[in-house]
């Protein structure tokens, strides 16, 4: 069934597939897509003309991100037992864009012990990836986001569409993992769709891979390391998107602060808009996420 935009439910979807467009035009600015169709797109998160003080860290006598070893690609232990990941390179980079490269040190925690630990001083930042929820804002002050998770579709490259979709997309077969926030997002802007969930990722892959569905929804990070990766045999790209949607995908990856260091959050978001501009956020980007899922 189409929508019919002279109804109030045609008005009212259509206000809300308008509402994600801006997100993800607002929230990926134009920088964010490629320059030429084989250049991979990067995400940027940062206004052309914002502009921000470069803050005076001359006092700071060392800074401590803390994070955990079991995140991969963020933050993990190598073969040889180092830790390293796209979180610890951005912390690098961060401190190398500030000038205190050599007052920074990297801590790794259990999960469950960062907010316990930045509480009792013993550590100045943590990049592992909390949440940001109301919740948490009541515990900690947050730089600006520096990556988001946005939701894809992906479909067999020989039928994969292109936006607008949500005309395109009636009684097509979409996969996508039961109770997730991608179904409720997938059922709430592309109600004409027909969704079919999977309790399984696996079961999700090998039902598109086989064309049993006719694409999928769901997580572009996880769905660009699939693409990348053997299983996919090749089948399948990104149609469409990215989406942004907040209310349902939560605001991203932001660094933590105590709730009283508002000037060394305002320093992260110096030097991360400092190190999307100067190219430095995109190779770590591309280093760890070759397969873009913006």
């Amino acid at each position: 069934m189409g929508i019919n935009p002279k109804s109030r439910r045609g008005r009212r979807i259509a206000q809300r597939l308008a509402a994600i467009a801006v997100a993800t035009l607002v929230m990926v600015p134009l920088a964010c897509f490629p320059a030429r169709a084989a250049d991979p797109a990067i995400p940027n998160f940062w206004g052309s003309k914002e502009r921000l003080q470069k803050p005076d860290l001359s006092g700071i006598q060392r800074l401590r991100f803390l994070t955990t070893v079991d995140f991969p690609p963020f933050n993990f232990l190598d073969s040889d037992g180092q830790l390293t990941g796209f979180n610890i390179d951005l912390a690098r980079a961060i401190c190398a864009e500030l000038g205190i490269l050599d007052k920074c040190q990297v801590q790794a925690l259990p999960f469950g012990e960062l907010g316990k630990a930045l509480d009792k001083g013993e550590g100045e930042a943590v990049i592992a990836g909390l949440a940001i929820t109301q919740k948490s804002r009541e515990e900690f002050v947050f730089s600006r986001p520096y990556l988001r998770f946005p939701a894809r579709f992906i479909m067999p490259k020989a039928t994969a569409l292109s936006e607008p979709i949500y005309s395109k997309i009636a009684g097509l077969r979409i996969g996508v993992m039961a109770g997730s926030a991608h179904e409720r997002m997938l059922r709430a802007y592309f109600p004409d769709a027909k969704p079919v969930t999977f309790t399984r990722q696996d079961w999700l892959y090998e039902s598109l891979r086989d064309r049993k569905i006719d694409g999928a929804f769901g997580d572009g990070m996880r769905f660009s390391f699939w693409l990348a990766g053997t299983d996919s045999r090749g089948c399948c790209r990104f149609a469409g998107g990215p989406y942004l949607a907040p209310e349902y995908l939560g605001d991203g990856m932001a660094i933590a602060v105590t709730k009283d260091d508002f000037a060394l959050a305002a320093a992260f978001d110096y030097a991360l808009r400092e190190i999307t501009v100067k190219g430095k956020f995109a190779e770590l980007y591309l280093r760890y996420f070759p397969v873009s899922f913006y």
